[in-house]
């Protein structure tokens, strides 16, 4: 399984992050969220921070319901190949980027009353899904979903699994891949000091135990 550490936001720590190779680090271009990567105490530093793919690491910018113009210029600015797009977004909004060559994660919130059908609407028009706790905050509740509702889903595309996970989950969700199609788990609030910084030793070990389980 690929691992995703989300909620990026002070240069210093994406860094260190980075350098633990994870396979993807996420920043959140979302104004109401309290990772929001260019409030105002923290946009100049991130301008001026260069941060750039490698084959192991790359950057994945999260939007919730913004507007197209936006999107493109944000990810041209910070060269960023991949987006989430954690909104209400429609097909067609998630395949006018995917003609511009983006990869679109597409993220929807799970409850008991999700609606697995809807899904495939979006199927073409997006290279992953990434099921996370249903919220009115769109994401960020730091809690788990019930996995059994994944039973529903017909793993027709690779999914990041969010939703509060943390180190203890890992052999957890190791299992579950066995029957779902689990690409990437996303990993935020539970490696967390604060908003949007990272316990390096909580990442590190985060990572190391997910690559263990995934060789087994």
């Amino acid at each position: 399984m690929k691992i995703k550490i989300c909620g990026m936001k002070y240069p210093e720590n994406i860094q260190e992050v980075a350098d633990l190779q994870p396979d993807y680090v996420g920043f959140i271009f979302y104004d109401k969220s309290k990772r929001f990567v260019l409030d105002e105490n923290n946009a100049a530093a991130f301008d001026n921070f260069i941060f750039q793919d490698t084959l192991r690491v790359q950057k994945v910018g999260v939007f919730v319901n913004e507007d197209i113009k936006n999107i493109i210029r944000i990810a041209t600015a910070y060269d960023i190949k991949i987006l989430q797009l954690h909104g209400d977004e429609s097909p067609e909004f998630c395949e006018n980027l995917q003609l511009l060559d983006f990869k679109i994660i597409k993220a929807f919130g799970i409850d008991e009353n999700f609606d697995f059908s809807v899904l495939g609407e979006y199927a073409d028009v997006c290279d992953y899904f990434l099921f996370d706790t249903k919220s009115k905050e769109y994401g960020g509740t730091g809690h788990h979903f019930d996995w059994n509702l994944l039973k529903q889903y017909d793993n027709a595309k690779p999914i990041f699994l969010s939703g509060g996970l943390e180190i203890q989950d890992i052999p957890i969700i190791h299992n579950l891949s066995k029957e779902l199609n689990i690409y990437a788990l996303d990993f935020n609030s539970k490696l967390e000091k604060d908003y949007g910084l990272k316990d390096i030793e909580l990442c590190n070990e985060v990572i190391k135990q997910c690559r263990n389980v995934t060789m087994k």
